[in-house]
């Protein structure tokens, strides 16, 4: 919702995308020494919470979690397959579908991995329930903005 002396504002401070993006930009820059610690950059480090949450994943299934095209996805796959920590193999009962699956060592990351989401939260600085709102607001945005919630036209 809008109030009405901020409709049509021009100043950057009336921005909700410029408040999104500083804060983006703001979580982001907190994670990277976190994640410099396990050799990943912040888009390899979703794909791996997306496959330490549920292994063996199709190339597609995971690009829906992650809501990624595959033209961004692949180069990032090619990597972490490079680095030693997923393997890519095409499924045997359909062949046009490729397997992400973690490597034993991909897999073992995932422990040392377990001290981000504890310092990111902290860093934040927001109790559980404002966390739970920011999540709900901003989950809430992104379906309006796509057109996947029950508000957008």
């Amino acid at each position: 919702m809008n109030h009405p002396e901020d409709q049509g504002s021009l100043l950057l401070q009336d921005q909700l995308c410029f408040a999104l993006y500083a804060a983006s930009r703001a979580v982001t820059t907190r994670y990277r020494p976190l994640l410099d610690e396990l050799g990943l950059t912040y888009p390899q480090y979703l794909v791996m919470l997306a496959l330490w949450e549920r292994d063996s994943v199709s190339v597609r299934e995971l690009g829906a979690s992650l809501q990624l095209e595959s033209s961004t996805l692949s180069p990032l796959l090619k990597r972490l397959e490079t680095m030693g920590l997923i393997h890519r193999r095409r499924r045997p009962e359909d062949e046009r579908s490729v397997a992400v699956t973690l490597t034993p060592a991909g897999a073992e990351l995932r422990e040392k991995a377990r001290t981000v989401p504890v310092s990111i939260g902290n860093a934040m600085g927001l109790t559980p329930e404002q966390d739970a709102t920011a999540k709900h607001l901003l989950r809430l945005l992104t379906a309006n903005v796509t057109g996947a919630g029950a508000g957008a036209e």
